[in-house]
This record gives C-alpha cells, sequence and structure tokens, in this order.
C-alpha cells in the first residue's frame, strides 16, 4: 500500500515505513503530523484517484528530525564585465517517518471490529 501526498508545493510517494525529507515543517522532533492532502491511494491493486484530493484518507507521520541539506554553492558571474558573486546556501528539512496511512475502508474495518468486540463481551456478561 502506498500513496501519494503533497507537502510544501510538493508530491511524495510514501509508503508505512517509509523515512522521508520534506521542507522545513512547523513540527518539533518526535511529534507526530498528519498529511490530509492525499493526491492517490493504492491498496492491494485498488488505486482511488483524488480530485484534487481523495476524502477520508490521512497520512499519518512522526518527525525523527529537523537539520539543514549539505551546503550549496550558488556563484553569479557575468563575462567580461567583473561581475562575480558567490553565496552558500543550505536548505532546511525535516525527516518524517510514515506510520501509518489511513483510509476509509480501514476506518470502517476498525468500527466493525470493535462493534463486534463490544458485542461479544456483552454476551460473555450475559
Amino acid at each position: 500500500m502506498y500513496a501519494i501526498i503533497e507537502s510544501c508545493g510538493k508530491q511524495y510517494k510514501v509508503a508505512e515505513g517509509d523515512v522521508v525529507f520534506f521542507e522545513k515543517l512547523n513540527a518539533e522532533e518526535g511529534s507526530q503530523v498528519t498529511f490530509d492532502k492525499v493526491v492517490l491511494v493504492s491498496e492491494e491493486g485498488k488505486v482511488q484517484i483524488g480530485n484534487p484530493y481523495v476524502k477520508d484518507v490521512k497520512v499519518e507521520g512522526k518527525v525523527v528530525s529537523n537539520g539543514k541539506a549539505k551546503k550549496i554553492i550558488v556563484f553569479k558571474m557575468k563575462a567580461k564585465k567583473n561581475y562575480r558573486r558567490k553565496q552558500g546556501h543550505r536548505q532546511p528539512y525535516t525527516k518524517v517517518e510514515i506510520t501509518s496511512i489511513k483510509t476509509a475502508s480501514k476506518k470502517a474495518t476498525g468500527t466493525a471490529s470493535k462493534a463486534k468486540s463490544e458485542k461479544t463481551a456483552k454476551e460473555v456478561k450475559a
């Protein structure tokens, strides 16, 4: 099972257990994040495509760390004009581990199994 989510102006393909580097998110290390802008979900060969997003589907993850990527050099130059500018840049990122992809079918089966377990618990008491 995998999903394509939209975050930070980009689209990412994620599956449960994946570790993904997003552009800087406003979340602290160890906190939970939820992505509700799910563009596509593929579950056991069944593909749901959103218009623009798939309803009742959420992707949850745990923030592993925040940091900065390797430095890149931005060098601007104009030939024969004595114009040269050198600048470095380190893009901040948030490292997220995807914990679960929650779909409407999983929620329905989860509530159905809860109802069954409550029903059996009542029967045992009676």
